[in-house]
């Protein structure tokens, strides 16, 4: 029997046939207690006493861009706090650690160091990016409210630990207003942003509190972001990217990243709002130089983008 933890205002999300546990209930701790396969993206948490015969899969939250786990102790406006020493007994808890590919698979390997197996299978999240068909894309539009026969953008920045309050770095109503009624802006603000990247209007929707980013990717058209790892899952669909690379020497200096997105793009990139209209102005978001930046980038962050990475781990654990 299958449970899912998760928040309350999120259970009408969970898969039916599957049962809906609330984090920090006694039915959850219950079933933390007696499951033979705990499965979650992220730590488990202190409160977790394994017991034997327990099996630990870490689904890690993607491809890293951003510096994580150890390498944090570099970054002190990103660390935030970090216990490094409880990361450390966190990791040894863990049997199998997901990954989408070689640059994560190495990448995890220093940042987490312990005992566990890595699976360089795919990640299943993106299952759905490969399954979902035309008839389902139309559908995720017509509920998102997209206009037919326009250019859905969907823009998904990421959080910005440096800041102590966040903001969109783009006016994305002049955006729009400068595009022409083409194009359309599904806006998704990060998590941790706080709020909304702007109010829906227009031609500008926010989609901040949706419950299914892959939803919103298959709805999507193409990925204006600037250092989220969500451009390595969009990449598997083989769909526009362009990059928003807004602040970069202040980003870099205070996470680090893994990838250098000036010498290997996914596509375009845009270092200000202007040159960001100018690339969809112009076509060249969906160009043949674009296609081949994103095609390269595929190859090498998308090798099991298949559909069947989750099969690939039940079959292995």
């Amino acid at each position: 029997r299958t449970a899912w933890a998760a928040e309350r205002v999120h259970h009408h999300t969970v898969p039916p046939g599957t049962r809906r546990l609330a984090p920090g209930t006694a039915a959850h701790w219950t079933a933390l207690a007696r499951s033979r396969y705990l499965v979650r993206e992220g730590p488990f948490g202190p409160g977790l006493v394994r017991r034997r015969g327990q099996v630990l899969v870490q689904t890690q939250t993607g491809t890293p861009l951003k510096h994580m786990g150890l390498d944090l102790q570099e970054r002190p406006a990103a660390a935030q706090g970090t216990d490094f020493a409880r990361l450390l007994r966190e990791v040894d808890s863990w049997d199998y650690v997901l990954s989408a590919n070689r640059h994560s698979t190495l990448t995890w390997e220093r940042v987490h160091p312990g005992d566990w197996t890595a699976l360089e299978y795919g990640q299943p999240r993106t299952d759905v990016l490969q399954r979902a068909t035309a008839a389902d894309v139309a559908r995720l539009r017509e509920t998102l409210g997209v206009p037919e026969g326009t250019v859905a953008i969907l823009y998904a920045p990421t959080h910005r630990d440096y800041r102590r309050t966040q903001r969109s770095a783009l006016d994305l109503e002049r955006v729009v207003r400068r595009l022409g009624p083409r194009f359309v802006v599904l806006a998704r603000a990060h998590p941790r942003h706080g709020g909304p990247l702007a109010a829906s209007a227009g031609r500008v929707l926010d989609v901040s509190d949706h419950p299914h980013v892959e939803s919103l990717c298959l709805a999507s058209d193409a990925l204006v972001t600037d250092y989220s790892s969500l451009m390595f899952d969009y990449a598997g669909l083989d769909r526009p990217i362009v990059i928003h690379a807004a602040e970069r020497e202040a980003y870099e200096a205070a996470r680090g990243t893994y990838v250098d997105l000036r010498s290997f793009p996914p596509g375009a990139i845009a270092r200000d709002e202007d040159e960001l209209i100018g690339v969809f102005a112009s076509g060249d978001w969906h160009g043949t130089r674009s296609a081949r930046l994103r095609a390269a980038f595929r190859e090498r962050f998308c090798p099991y983008d298949d559909g069947r990475a989750a099969e690939r781990v039940v079959r292995r654990v």
